[in-house]
């Protein structure tokens, strides 16, 4: 499946960062919140700060996909949205409440993470490590429920690894393994899915692949958030892009109302041209060909 044209919430409108422009309005739950947001936020290594004073809401229903220059800070927000990192100032909000109020457990039923290169144990089937997914709903005293068949059985057939069951992780290639990683996260039947650089080290056909996955789950009804390096695909597949640089927000909004040459060269420090993707009508970035009398020049 591959998407059409971009759709969202139908309420946020791109915005560029520092403008003085309004916020752009975004969807929130029944009682008037975001589901998912951070507020202040600072964090960092070691006690030096990667992002600082960050304000984030993550649109409900949405496909987020953050992008930037490499040490930009992408994969450290998605993290702290996890609650893998804790923030040295500032909170991160689940359903209103403080993410570090909550028990591993209580996150785990609300959010699902897939982290960047995650690493099955060895001899794994690809049964077992889906019904792992489930182990935020058990408890020492539960049994394997109906329920919890359920669950993963619906995960395998969105994921379409119900073929694999009895296959060793480590005998998959790597779309496949990324697929059966997806479908643990989604026996975990939590309404946001973060995803860490989930294409890093495939070939563009299984990057595709897994990217039409993530907006088969995204049309299903799912909050998906994203980091991902490939801009073009990011502008194809997400309804809401964050763009950081140097661990601040330079824009958000929609791929087509936000993603302008001006902003690739200030985030990415790339000349460009962005023309409409002839199969989407996306933003598509076509960095600009070297001048040959600069390059003599700057050779001479």
């Amino acid at each position: 499946m591959s998407p059409d044209t971009n759709t969202g919430t139908g309420t946020d409108t791109g915005t560029r960062a520092g403008t003085g422009t309004v916020e752009p309005e975004v969807a929130v739950d029944a009682a008037g919140r975001h589901r998912l947001s951070a507020r202040k936020l600072t964090v960092g290594y070691q006690g030096k700060p990667v992002i600082e004073e960050l304000d984030v809401h993550i649109p409900d229903g949405s496909f987020t996909v953050i992008v930037g220059a490499n040490g930009c800070g992408k994969s450290t927000l998605l993290r702290t949205l996890a609650r893998v990192l804790s923030p040295i100032r500032g909170q991160v909000f689940l359903d209103g409440e403080p993410i570090h109020a909550l028990s591993p457990k209580q996150v785990a039923r609300r959010l699902g993470l897939l982290p960047q290169g995650p690493v099955a144990p060895d001899g794994i089937t690809v049964l077992d490590l889906v019904a792992r997914g489930r182990h935020p709903h058990q408890n020492l005293l539960s049994r394997w429920s109906e329920a919890d068949e359920r669950a993963v059985r619906d995960a395998m057939a969105a994921t379409d690894t119900a073929e694999l069951a009895d296959a060793y992780v480590d005998e998959l290639s790597g779309g496949q393994r990324q697929r059966v990683w997806l479908a643990m996260a989604l026996a975990q039947e939590t309404g946001i899915l973060l995803l860490d650089e989930p294409t890093t080290f495939l070939d563009l056909a299984h990057q595709v692949e897994v990217l039409n996955l993530c907006a088969r789950l995204h049309a299903a009804g799912r909050t998906l958030v994203a980091v991902l390096h490939d801009l073009n695909l990011a502008c194809r597949y997400a309804d809401h892009l964050i763009a950081m640089r140097d661990g601040a927000i330079a824009a958000v909004g929609r791929p087509g109302e936000v993603v302008t040459p001006e902003l690739i060269e200030d985030v990415f420090g790339l000349p460009c041209r962005v023309i409409d993707d002839p199969e989407t009508g996306t933003p598509l970035v076509i960095p600009l060909a070297p001048n040959p009398l600069q390059q003599e020049a700057s050779s001479s």
